[in-house]
Parts: C-alpha cells; structure tokens; sequence
C-alpha cells in the first residue's frame, strides 16, 4: 500500500525520470553518429508502405499545424480571446520557452538530418524535432488548461482528443516528409512531456496564488 500510495503521489515525477532516461538513452546513440533501428523500422515502414499522392498534401497540411507561424498566431489569438489573460499569457510563455529550448538542443547535439528522401525542403538541425516537440508542449498545455477549466465531460474529452491526435499526425508527418528520424520525433515527445510537467507544476502555482 506504501508503494502505491508513493507512486500515486509522485507519479508526474516518475513519469518525467522515465522520459528523462528514453532520451539520454536515445542520445546517446545518436551522438555516436549511429542510425537507430527505431529510425530504420520508421523509414521502411514510411517509405514502403505510406508515401502516396493521396497522402502527401494531407502531410504537408498537418505538418503546418506545428509550424512555428501557425502556432505564433493560434497564441496570439488565445491571447486576445482567452478572458483569464494570466492563463493566455502562460500559453505565450509557453510557446517561447519550448521554441528555445528546441533550439538549443538542436545547437548542441547538431545531428544532420536524414538524406534517404525528402518530400519537402527543411534547414537546420534535426534532433530533437522542432515541430515534434514545440507541438508537444503547445498543445500539450492547452490539453492541461482544458482537463483543469471545462467542466463539460463532452466537450473536455473531445478536445482533449482532437488535440491529442493533431500533435501525434504532426511527429508522423515530419518521417513521413523525410526531414526528421523516427527518433527525432520520439525524443521531441518525450523532452515534452518532461517539460510539461516541470512548467505545469509552476503554472499551477502560478495560477493559484493570482487567484487568492
């Protein structure tokens, strides 16, 4: 019961330590310049069995949803609509810090990007992916914000769903577009993740002194 009841109350933390530990295992790898076998599994499995003239204007669009003028203008008009702008401004903030952190990762680890083909044009360094993981964390908190304020089960869980699934056929959509590794976009979900719950903890906190 011990157990339990520790790993009920610390179960974000656990969960940030497991991210935490994928990434440096993946890094690792990844600075000793080797190709993974999750990036091999994940460009045979694009490349034999997904690419098509159907499929590919539907990746370029979604690909866009993560896009940093897509998610700059989606913040700014949270900004003006949002009533609670200590909660809009968390959302920038938000954006801002994930943006730079991707960056400076990618400065840091500077792994090319993949070369075996390429739908579109993208510049830059690949790991971690910068639409991946920003995603992630933008609408990652929007999820947050939704479970903790609306009240509606219905409405709650649809667009807890609907932004659920944006963000996963993003990380596809950048394999499938052949500008990142399947391990770029793994390791983008996962910093996320760890992220989020360090920025959600303060949030909180944030959010709950204005309140008083």
């Amino acid at each position: 019961m011990k157990t339990k009841e520790f790993i009920r109350k610390n179960l974000k933390w656990i969960i940030l330590f497991i991210c935490a530990i994928s990434v440096i295992g993946i890094l690792e790898d990844v600075l000793e310049d080797e190709i993974l076998t999750l990036d091999i599994y994940g460009y045979n499995l694009v490349s034999k069995y997904l690419i098509s003239d159907f499929i590919t204007p539907i990746a370029k669009c979604i690909t866009q949803l993560g896009g940093a003028i897509f998610l700059i203008i989606l913040s700014l008009f949270l900004l003006i609509v949002i009533k609670n702008k200590k909660m809009s401004l968390l959302i920038c903030l938000n954006l801002a810090l994930s943006a730079i952190l991707n960056q400076a990762l990618k400065f840091i680890v500077q792994r090319p990007r993949p070369t075996e083909y390429r739908i579109i044009d993208e510049t830059g360094y690949s790991f971690p992916s910068g639409h991946s993981m920003v995603s992630a964390a933008f609408y990652g908190f929007l999820i947050y914000l939704i479970y903790k304020n609306i009240k509606n089960k219905y409405i709650k869980w649809s667009l807890i769903t609907l932004l659920s699934c944006i963000t996963l056929l993003i990380g596809i959509s950048r394999i499938y577009l052949g500008v990142h590794y399947t391990s770029d976009v793994i390791a983008g979900f996962l910093i996320s993740i760890s992220y989020l719950i360090i920025f959600t903890h303060f949030s909180k906190e944030f959010l709950k002194n204005e309140q008083k």
